[in-house]
């Protein structure tokens, strides 16, 4: 007995996996912040808003300073950042990837409060480590395809993208040259935050455009690696989710930029990490820069 067509048809879609479907057709900046105390100045900031819960992530649709966005949490860190991305670049017609967020400072020209918007970004802990010897660290030319110095064992790679045409593999993952420049209309005149309760930061915060960036899923608090961060990476800062969601940009053909204020120095301070002291500070400084530059935006 033969089965019609359409059976056959609706039979396959009911033993496989269902399909990601558009939730929204409007073409849409995405803002994204990591977790939750980030993302609390930009969900105030938009207007008619419209919530879609996918697998437990919730995606805000709405208007942020005249512009279209879907705004949502990536999670923290690099696997979470990634497959959050993924699932609104499947599920909402995105135009733009704009993050916002805190960071630690790797630049010792830079101070908490400062946002960097950073022109590229690398993962910085892809890397292969190495067999100790008594000659030392010794690493595979094959499996070593990175130029990068070594940290110890720790001795950074290149990353293979499917379809890339890049044999050598890619460490540098290119933040847009056209948001970059939009950021830096803006970046002179948003007015930052000085002070968080009742502590106040030594130098006015300030919009640093352009520089590297590094992600890893590591919370950074030691001074000898951010040391080293700074001298193989020409790093000015250091997060936990901004390369991974470069990554997926990449791959998607999607423009992205990150803004990140910074909330610590990464082990460099003098005495205990400031994360929490200054993480709200960080935060609406981030935002405010953010809210700025989506309101810039060309139609």
């Amino acid at each position: 007995m033969r089965l019609p067509a359409l059976v056959l048809t609706l039979l396959a879609l009911l033993v496989s996996p269902a399909l990601a479907q558009r939730l929204d057709e409007t073409p849409r900046v995405a803002v994204i912040s990591a977790f939750p105390p980030e993302i609390g100045a930009l969900n105030a900031a938009t207007k008619d808003a419209k919530t879609f819960d996918v697998q437990g992530v919730k995606f805000t649709t709405g208007q942020m300073e005249g512009k279209p966005v879907v705004v949502f949490l990536s999670g923290v860190s690099m696997v979470n950042a990634a497959m959050t991305t993924q699932m609104a670049l499947d599920r909402f017609n995105i135009t733009r990837i704009v993050f916002s967020g805190i960071a630690g400072g790797v630049d010792e020209g830079l101070d908490i409060g400062d946002v960097v918007v950073a022109d590229r970004w690398a993962q910085n802990l892809e890397s292969a480590f190495a067999r100790e010897t008594d000659k030392g660290f010794e690493v595979s030319a094959s499996i070593r395809n990175s130029t990068l110095p070594n940290y110890g064992m720790i001795y950074p790679r290149a990353i293979l993208l499917p379809g890339d045409g890049l044999q050598e593999g890619r460490v540098w993952f290119p933040s847009d040259p056209a948001l970059l420049e939009t950021a830096k209309t803006v970046a002179a005149s948003v007015a930052l935050q000085r002070c968080a309760a009742d502590k106040c930061l030594v130098h006015p915060p300030k919009v640093v455009i352009g520089g590297a960036g590094v992600s890893a899923p590591v919370f950074l608090d030691n001074a000898s690696y951010r040391k080293y961060l700074r001298s193989a990476f020409d790093a000015r800062v250091v997060d936990m989710e901004s390369a991974a969601v470069a990554h997926v940009a990449l791959v998607n053909k999607t423009p992205f930029i990150a803004f990140r204020s910074l909330s610590d120095l990464a082990g460099g301070g003098a005495g205990a990490n400031e994360m929490h002291t200054f993480m709200a500070l960080a935060s609406d400084n981030s935002a405010t820069v953010v809210k700025a530059f989506v309101k810039a935006l060309p139609n």
